[in-house]
């Protein structure tokens, strides 16, 4: 594999690669500032459907969930495809102060790294190909998905990937704070909302009664005090909690978000099973509770050698990088579960994503696109992939 990659980078013209670069800068502060919290995607899918048309792609289309869809023909287009996806939606509420700020060799500005760099990414890798006439062996389809954050729950990938598994043999996923890591294994995760209800009453006329506040309070406690193993790992997070209606008010109702994830199914189902067992013992005639999933990520892998694997490290190791495997919650799990060989990549590096001061490093925008393009290609090309 590191030899098919070398091939293809002496083989590649890169006096455009700048351009590229800049194209691709432009166009991530570009999507930036288009709000998209999730479920509100569709302006930036219309952005992107847009920009297909420029380079002439095929099947272009929206979807009811807001995936955009793009076809590159390649030589051989009865054979599996690669798919090239990047997601368009962000922690962020559509109001939201998306100003952005440049600082030396940083950009700062909410949802840049995640995931506005993997799109700009994707539209660079796009802007390449066309630019240079290049045919790949088989087709390539674009897809900037939507619904990847939080309760959004890979609704997105998970539409996009039934659309079109009969016609792909592997995927290649964007993310833009993650270059120089290639994530081949997708951990598990599930994610509860837990609600209880009573009666409620005045804090003193009543004292005595179950609080709803009180019981999620007792159940927060009782999951605070779990130690899930290290191997595989396994965690969880409390991430929100709600309720009550006044200070002097018993709650009549409660709520906490749960979130729990592993790297082992079986051990993340061990995990809600406590949970769910400590909301039975706190059950009662005069507490009830109620559990809603709200989040299903599946878990799946491929090994280290596998070729797809292979070659992101070779396009990494042209550059000059040793790449480091990483596992992780990326819309990858959705192939991989299904047993479709899938990474995920980076386009540059940064920090404090899902922060409103999140910003982006442009020194490695350049070799981010330059190892997306090899891998692509190398992925668009080899049956082995």
């Amino acid at each position: 594999m590191r030899e098919l990659v070398a091939k293809l980078d002496q083989m590649l013209d890169w006096s455009i690669l700048p351009t590229i670069t800049q194209y691709t800068i432009d166009q991530s502060t570009t999507l930036q500032q288009i709000p998209a919290p999730t479920f509100q995607e569709k302006a930036r899918a219309n952005y992107v459907i847009d920009l297909y048309r420029q380079f002439d792609l095929r099947d272009l289309h929206i979807d009811s969930v807001y995936n955009a869809y793009g076809r590159l023909p390649g030589k051989n287009s009865d054979h599996p495809a690669l798919m090239v996806s990047a997601h368009t939606d962000t922690v962020f509420p559509a109001d939201a102060d998306l100003t952005q700020r440049r600082e030396a060799n940083l950009i700062y500005g909410p949802g840049l790294g995640d995931n506005c760099f993997g799109l700009g990414g994707m539209l660079g890798l796009l802007a390449f190909v066309c630019g240079q006439n290049i045919v790949p062996d088989r087709d390539i389809w674009f897809v900037a998905t939507s619904r990847e954050e939080g309760l959004g729950d890979l609704g997105g990938i998970k539409a996009a990937y039934e659309t079109l598994k009969s016609r792909i043999h592997s995927v290649v996923n964007l993310e833009g704070l993650a270059f120089g890591h290639i994530y081949h294994a997708g951990i598990a995760v599930r994610r509860l909302h837990i609600t209880t209800a009573g009666a409620g009453g005045h804090s003193w006329l009543h004292y005595g009664r179950q609080s709803a506040i009180h019981g999620i309070i007792q159940l927060g406690s009782r999951i605070l005090a779990l130690d899930p193993p290290q191997a595989p790992r396994t965690t969880y997070n409390i991430g929100m909690l709600e309720g009550g209606q006044g200070i002097n008010v018993i709650a009549t109702s409660a709520g906490m978000w749960l979130d729990m994830r592993s790297e082992s199914p079986q051990a993340l189902a061990q995990l809600e099973q406590q949970v769910r067992g400590h909301v039975a013992d706190l059950t009662s005639e005069d507490l009830s509770f109620q559990v809603e999933v709200v989040g299903d990520r599946p878990a799946g892998s491929i090994p280290a050698e596998h070729p797809l694997v292979q070659a992101g490290l070779a396009a990494l190791a042209q550059l000059g990088v040793q790449g480091i495997l990483e596992t992780g919650s990326t819309d990858a799990n959705v192939p991989l579960a299904d047993g479709c060989p899938a990474v995920t990549i980076g386009i540059t590096r940064g920090g404090n994503a899902h922060r409103l001061d999140e910003y982006v490093e442009l020194g490695p925008v350049t070799d981010g696109v330059r190892q997306l393009i090899l891998l692509a290609l190398a992925g668009a090309g080899s049956e082995k992939l």
